[in-house]
């Protein structure tokens, strides 16, 4: 026997000729292709599509012609349940266990997803259908109210003076609370300690707070205690108020998940505290503090009842946020819901859909400062390529 017939691979193959199976291959593909693992079987897909178009009648049978429960909404909650139980059936009779509960978790789990996607995009395509008609008319966006009844057609007036307000007042919210907040979430992460904990108690608590509360509070202290007038910069304080908590929230928890690795390797390095988190863990956590930031602006941009007791309304755009009363959208809504005004009221919706997209621009913009910036080598991959 030479050395090359002592290699384990040799004895594998000498076995296999003894036993007529075929050689070990290391390079070959396996004689059984494996299945894909995110890929079902037609067993499967039959037992999961079989199990909910089974529900499907059952839930029909059961609620329009066994039970006195007319109506979609129980319809879809008896499909729901059905389904569960049905796929739970099905899959005892042909799986494990495990299969079941798996098949019933990923079904719960599925189902929810669904309902929460669902009711967001009937209320985004609620608003869209009952306010679309004040916003195909540019004036709706370009005028104000100053001079306009509640009665005039879509064609007289706009929100222009809403949509300054919103963006005056929460611009001036952001600029207060992102350093706060930011730095609030730096030292109960980064310092810590018996105060650190004090504070986060604190943060936690205040995320639960009334709105009418935070605006009771600014009209207590900066209008009545200050003697200053309502304006727009007192809504910012109440708005930063509410907004406060969130941020510094979420930015506690993002700059936890920053691993320790980092900071380690940073200070190995010679870098003090201050230059480690300036450039280490605030640029690690950028994307998440962006998230944080869009918590907090959905929070602050949508609140009505701190704008009302603090800054009031105006008909008239107002660029001066010091003195003077100063609209924001949701106050435009709230009082032209209440007027009883059909005219008024198709205007309100059709604030809250340009409210809605209004948001959407904020989260892009926010979501494309924070994306992470090409390193040097990604952009010398691709001008290789």
């Amino acid at each position: 026997m030479t050395s090359l017939d002592k290699r384990p691979d040799a004895a594998i193959d000498r076995a296999a000729a003894r036993t007529h199976l075929p050689a070990y291959d290391d390079d070959a593909p396996p004689p059984v292709p494996r299945a894909s693992l995110g890929r079902m079987t037609p067993d499967e897909l039959f037992v999961r599509a079989g199990s909910w178009f089974a529900a499907f009648g059952l839930a029909w049978v059961t609620t329009q012609r066994l039970l006195p429960m007319t109506g979609i909404p129980w319809f879809l909650i008896s499909w729901f349940v059905l389904g569960i139980v049905v796929t739970a059936v099905a899959t005892a009779a042909t799986g494990t266990w495990i299969d079941v509960k798996d098949r019933v978790a990923a079904s719960i789990i599925t189902g929810c997803a669904l309902f929460v996607g669902s009711a967001l995009v009937a209320v985004v395509v609620y608003v869209a259908v009952k306010g679309y008609k004040p916003v195909l008319n540019l004036n709706f966006v370009t005028d104000d109210m100053a001079g306009v009844g509640p009665k005039d057609p879509f064609d007289q007036g706009g929100i222009r003076h809403a949509i300054v307000g919103s963006l005056i007042e929460i611009g001036i919210a952001v600029a207060i609370t992102l350093p706060l907040g930011v730095g609030t979430a730096v030292f109960m992460t980064e310092v810590g300690g018996r105060y650190a904990r004090v504070v986060r108690t604190l943060v936690e608590a205040m995320t639960a707070l009334p709105s009418i509360v935070a605006g009771l509070f600014v009209y207590t202290v900066y209008i009545l205690a200050l003697g200053r007038p309502p304006s727009g910069l007192a809504a910012a304080l109440a708005l930063s108020v509410m907004m406060l908590p969130i941020i510094a929230r979420a930015s506690d928890v993002v700059l936890r998940v920053v691993p320790g690795g980092l900071r380690e390797a940073s200070l190995a390095l010679g870098a003090s505290r201050w230059r480690t988190v300036w450039h280490v863990v605030l640029p690690t956590a950028r994307p998440g503090l962006a998230t944080a930031l869009i918590l907090g602006v959905a929070r602050g941009i949508g609140e009505t009842s701190p704008v009302l007791l603090t800054s009031g309304a105006a008909d008239f755009t107002k660029l001066n946020p010091l003195e003077g009363a100063m609209n924001s959208l949701p106050l435009f809504i709230f009082g032209n819901v209440r007027s009883g005004n059909d005219v008024a009221i198709q205007r309100a919706y059709g604030a809250a859909l340009v409210l809605l997209m209004l948001v959407l621009v904020l989260f892009v913009i926010a979501r494309l400062l924070a994306r992470p910036r090409r390193t040097t080598a990604r952009r010398s991959r691709k001008a290789d390529s």
